[in-house]
């Protein structure tokens, strides 16, 4: 079994070079991030004609995830238990944003996810993502709790560069988000609670990113940051048989600013 995770930056934008890598890469289940439509507008029908059955939570033209699966899709789940709400008016009533959707494809657990971005570490949304971080750790590690043989893959783009490895230039970003102590502490608790990053073990060393901007030459110039993770349970983590950084995908024809994230999974450990 095949699990990818990909933020397209537009699926209605990236429609044909996501289904054309599904169709190369032999995926059974993508998750997809920012995919930046409202639910109607999601274009799932060149989905269907490759055999995906596809889930998809989007109320707008802003972040929005989706499941693609060739392998079923049950016991969907839009959002998570406690999850903080946002609202960047004062005077709008704060909702939950379309940021996790998960659901059993193939046996296995899968929960999309769009991590907020933060902004700005002295910005109200720095404080929703940590309260996020925190909210998605304690209903990950309920999970595990109630079943400690679940196969879990908690998938997408996490906005978060756990290491200094992970970025560029460290010194680049010092003060700003994804590389602060606060956030790398929520993404090290959610670890700790049980989860494992099964993609580092294939892809090691500094230099191994997922995200290039698109500006200044980023991407040819290898100023990237690692922020797409797959965090496995135990149960899932032991069948990783291989993974890898589809990097190639940042190339060519209007791309996404992010590559997928591949793990490939034996039937059994």
């Amino acid at each position: 079994m095949r699990l990818a995770t990909w933020n397209v930056n537009s699926i209605r934008t990236r429609v044909d070079r996501v289904t054309d890598w599904l169709q190369r890469a032999d995926v059974d289940v993508l998750a997809m991030q920012e995919t930046k439509c409202s639910d109607d507008q999601f274009p799932t029908m060149p989905f269907a004609a490759l055999g995906y059955d596809v889930v998809h939570c989007g109320f707008n033209q802003w972040n929005g995830v989706a499941i693609a699966s060739r392998v079923g899709i049950d016991d969907v789940q839009v959002g998570f238990a406690d999850q903080p709400k946002w609202s960047a008016k004062p005077d709008v009533e704060p909702t939950a944003e379309a940021r996790a959707v998960t659901a059993t494809c193939g046996g296995v657990r899968v929960c999309s996810l769009y991590i907020p971005n933060g902004r700005s570490v002295d910005s109200e949304h720095y404080v929703y993502k940590l309260q996020w971080l925190a909210a998605l750790r304690e209903t990950a590690a309920s999970w595990l709790t109630e079943d400690p043989s679940a196969p879990i893959a908690l998938m997408g783009d996490w906005n978060i560069a756990p290491t200094d490895d992970d970025v560029w230039d460290v010194e680049v970003f010092r003060g700003s988000t994804h590389v602060t102590e606060a956030e790398r502490a929520a993404f090290g608790s959610i670890v700790d609670s049980g989860f494992v990053d099964v993609v580092r073990p294939f892809t090691p060393g500094p230099g191994v990113y997922t995200y290039w901007d698109y500006t200044q030459l980023a991407f040819p110039k290898r100023r990237g940051m690692r922020i797409d993770f797959i965090l496995g349970s135990p149960a899932l983590a032991g069948r990783v048989r291989h993974a890898e950084i589809v990097r190639d995908e940042r190339k060519g024809k209007q791309p996404s600013d992010h590559a997928p994230v591949l793990v490939e999974l034996a039937d059994s450990i």
